[in-house]
């Protein structure tokens, strides 16, 4: 038999025992409150804790985010503590937004000293208006001609350098900024939630926006598009005045609220800060392409030079037709040059001859009713019909005479006026003037107003208003006043 001697157990062995039992004991306490219930992790990332700057050092090994916005618009006290933040705004109003610079010393030493390019946009919150945005937009595009969904006010930004607006992009503006300074962009919104509601009966509850900033570092070819940071916040917006009465109602009805009930809320803050998000999606506009410099006045021709031939003129009116023996690849980069880029991914193996074969009724279905047909007529290569087409005269010395003989009564005299057809597409007084600056060879700057001979003889100061009620097909005589 085998005797085994048993020594003497030592303190630390015995309080390593304890420990471990009292520990086994614990275990299994809280798990019928659900996984994760006292988890503070869960806690401070309710929107009530990110609205406040933490100085408590990070949990994890993730950097700090580079860049910190602030939108200068109170939070609305009606929002659950679980939910996303919710901030009204006024239609056409400016609204700050502070551009912070959140980086260490030496961070992101590639940036020192250097400009970023910030890129904002206004899109939609619910996801199924995200997948018909660009169809959304141009019928907004359709009902207010010549306006822009998103604008920067430029005179009181601080700090901002070369402003852009695309022409083709009216949810989205542009700018180059310097983290080491300080810097404020101040944007209106002139778009409303209600004009994207399904029904419009009066009365009815409008759709969510969501502003969000996108910032490029410069790479090594002087194009921003290397990523930094994203974030956005959701918004809401009004008529004006209608966000401060929509403030004032929701504050009434949180005053209203039992003490139990106000805990479930949000409280209202006074400033709104963006949360950090993915990136756009959109990689073909968050390129070095030249854009126009912050004009609202949109451009039909923006890459035509006046050197151009007139093959030029032709190709810009009239795209290059996707032939039958295109490949996919072909075909994608036709889609991408007419302008059809959120429709590359759904044709993503379609090669020339599957996309000809498509019926309208097919487009339509796939594309929606207006890029259906867009996308149709481009494949076919038919030709969009201006919105409207005007004749303008130039008036000449001669015909000036020849019409004052043939007035006192000489009936040989015969008045010969040239006309030339212009064709507008954003019906403002901007763009006619753009026009006829072209047509006659001359720089739109030297115009300084434009007449319409009315009645009587009389000259009317032609206006965007006045452009948008003008019927298709008319003949004009024009005054030209010159700087």
């Amino acid at each position: 038999m085998a005797w085994t001697l048993k020594l003497p157990l030592t303190d630390e062995v015995i309080e390593s025992g304890l420990v471990q039992d009292f520990d086994a004991s614990l275990s299994g306490i809280g798990q019928e409150l659900g996984a994760g219930a006292y988890s503070m992790s869960d806690v401070l990332a309710l929107p009530i804790f990110k609205q406040e700057e933490s100085n408590l050092p990070p949990d994890t090994d993730d950097k700090i985010l580079p860049f910190q916005y602030v939108l200068c618009a109170a939070t609305s006290p009606a929002v659950k503590l679980h939910d996303e933040t919710l901030t009204y705004l006024n239609q056409g109003q400016s609204y700050e937004i502070r551009m912070l610079d959140n980086q260490k010393i030496g961070e992101l030493p590639e940036i020192t000293g250097k400009m970023v390019k910030s890129i904002i946009r206004v899109v939609f919150h619910d996801r199924r208006l995200q997948y018909t945005e660009h169809q959304q937009l141009e019928g907004w595009r359709w009902n207010r001609p010549g306006d822009r969904i998103l604008d920067l006010d430029i005179p009181m930004s601080v700090g901002i350098i070369d402003p852009r607006a695309n022409p083709t992009q009216l949810n989205t503006v542009e700018f180059l900024w310097d983290p080491s300074k300080r810097t404020s962009v101040f944007i209106q919104v002139h778009c409303i939630s209600t004009e994207f509601t399904m029904r419009k009966h009066g009365g009815e509850k409008g759709v969510p926006f969501r502003i969000q900033i996108d910032t490029f570092k410069e790479n090594e070819n002087g194009e921003y598009t290397e990523h930094l940071h994203s974030a956005s916040c959701q918004v809401k917006v009004f008529k004006p005045k209608g966000a401060d009465r929509k403030q004032k109602t929701d504050r009434e009805k949180m005053e209203k609220r039992a003490p139990q009930e106000k805990e479930k809320y949000q409280p209202s803050y006074e400033t709104t800060i963006l949360t950090e998000c993915s990136p756009w999606p959109e990689i073909t506009y968050v390129n070095n392409s030249p854009s126009p410099g912050f004009n609202s006045t949109h451009n039909s021709f923006p890459n035509l030079l006046p050197t151009a031939t007139p093959q030029d003129v032709l190709s810009c009116l009239f795209p290059q037709n996707l032939l039958p023996t295109a490949t996919p690849q072909d075909a994608q980069q036709w889609l991408l040059r007419n302008r059809f880029s959120p429709f590359c991914r759904l044709f993503t193996n379609f090669s020339g001859t599957d996309l000809l074969k498509l019926t309208r009724e097919d487009v339509i279905q796939i594309c929606g009713p207006a890029d259906g047909i867009r996308l149709f007529n481009a494949l076919k290569g038919r030709v969009v019909r201006p919105r409207l087409t005007i004749y303008v005269c130039q008036e000449s010395q001669q015909a000036r005479e020849q019409q004052a003989k043939h007035e006192n009564g000489d009936a040989a005299a015969n008045t010969f006026f040239v006309y030339h057809a212009i064709y507008l597409e954003d019906l403002t007084a901007a763009e006619l003037t753009e026009k006829v600056a072209q047509l006659f060879n001359i720089s739109p700057r030297q115009i300084n107003q434009i007449f319409k001979q009315g009645p009587t003889g009389i000259h009317v100061l032609v206006s965007d208003e006045m452009i948008q009620n003008f019927q298709d097909e008319v003949c004009f005589v024009f005054f030209l006043v010159f700087r």
